[in-house]
């Protein structure tokens, strides 16, 4: 059953209270684009749709916003490339069932979006859940040390992976480089200005920013501020990015190391409350008040391997999580999930999530809940159509509010 949204536009509004309000028309264009581009910047509509239902009691750290484009590939410590949740400005310790929910919603909502049909949605989203079991009962036996090395790397990547893979092969610092700076004297560089979604900051205006570095030095275990120091900072800019996170204030620091081929991109992105924090059992222990130091911790406690630059600062007031920008990373296109690509890869997602939940939470107990016929592989997809239905709905009312001047759009951006 759809829900009818009253204080639909309210709704959305207050999600994105104290953002750059001069952003968010390339937000609500964005989402404007497709079901699936609602579903991706409405986390906290999601979030108070599932939030309240009940749940086993099974808590686990959630990535908060688990779906098809926040799992990808991306470069480990030491250059090779693992495919892993991507994405934790949402994260928190919750309900499995949180995580679980949201990204069979997206494999049917991304496979309608790449043209299949409802049959075909259902089993693709029946065989993430049916990976996610199965991965549950083969992790629960491990050992602890043996479940915190699994990883999806590219040298065992199935067929969907492949062309993920390629695309984050090529996806380096040097090409970061070419596409969003200009070369200036002695051979290095800096930022482009292109306007609306990247804008080189001038030096004195920079400064609130590269003062943030200290802090986050500090953050960083001994050799991660090793490698920093051989660092200088070069240039700032600001930066537009993804559809939920439009609206925060997003910094790009250029770093040079030994010289003008060796840059470093640092990314420093303003990081609210996760949105599932009024449906929190733990809301009033174990909570840091730092929320960088919240998404860090998070993705720190999930990925096999994670980004040896993570951190967290302030700048101001504000909260920033920092990492390195675009090492290597590169997510899957809906569009061109055929028929035959999508349940193998909706299964590889499954087994990501089983992993992550695995790691932080008792695989065994999680193992045993969902057991070991297709009871919750069914109950989910039905679910997945069921918000599939509800985010087109959603989306057409966002496009019936912009139409009506509530919102204003930039689309195309």
């Amino acid at each position: 059953m759809i829900r009818e949204r009253p204080g639909f536009v309210e709704a959305l509004l207050a999600a994105v209270a104290g953002r750059r309000a001069d952003l968010l028309p390339i937000r609500w264009g964005r989402m404007a684009a497709s079901p699936f581009g609602f579903f991706r910047g409405a986390a906290a509509l999601f979030a108070a749709d599932v939030g309240p239902l009940p749940t086993c009691g099974l808590d686990v750290q959630v990535c908060g916003d688990a779906h098809l484009l926040n799992l990808g590939a991306f470069a480990a410590p030491d250059g090779h490339l693992v495919f892993d949740l991507n994405d934790f400005d949402e994260t928190s310790r919750g309900p499995f069932e949180w995580d679980l929910r949201r990204l069979a919603a997206s494999v049917a909502i991304g496979g309608r979006s790449a043209g299949l049909g409802d049959g075909a949605c259902a089993r693709a989203a029946g065989a993430m859940v049916r990976s996610y079991r199965e991965a549950l009962a083969r992790f629960a036996p491990m050992r602890v040390l043996q479940l915190a090395r699994h990883e999806i790397s590219r040298g065992a990547a199935r067929r969907p992976l492949a062309p993920i893979f390629v695309r984050a092969a090529r996806n380096t610092a040097r090409q970061l480089l070419a596409r969003a700076t200009v070369r200036v004297r002695g051979g290095y560089a800096r930022f482009r200005t292109e306007r609306p979604l990247l804008r080189r900051i001038e030096p004195a205006a920079s400064l609130p920013a590269l003062a943030a570095l200290g802090a986050y030095r500090e953050t960083l275990g001994p050799g991660p501020r090793q490698m920093l120091d051989r660092y200088v900072a070069a240039d700032v800019a600001f930066k537009v990015v993804g559809t939920g996170s439009v609206g925060v204030e997003v910094y790009l620091v250029l770093l040079y190391g030994n010289g003008p081929g060796d840059p470093l991109f640092l990314q420093l992105k303003e990081e609210d409350a996760t949105c599932w924090r009024p449906f929190s059992r733990s809301r009033s222990r174990g909570e840091t008040p730092h929320q960088g130091r919240r998404v860090a911790e998070g993705q720190l406690r999930t990925q096999t391997v994670a980004d040896p630059f993570l951190g967290w600062t302030r700048v101001g007031a504000r909260h920033f999580v920092v990492r390195q920008w675009s090492d290597h990373k590169a997510s899957v296109d809906v569009r061109l999930l055929d028929r035959g690509a999508i349940e193998g890869y909706a299964a590889l997602c499954g087994e990501v999530l089983a992993k992550a939940h695995a790691r932080t939470g008792d695989a065994a107990m999680l193992s045993g809940y969902c057991g070991a016929g297709e009871v919750l592989d069914r109950a989910l997809a039905r679910f997945a159509l069921d918000y599939a239905d509800q985010a087109e709905a959603d989306h057409a009312r966002l496009r019936k509010a912009i139409r009506a001047g509530r919102l204003k759009a930039i689309e195309g951006v």
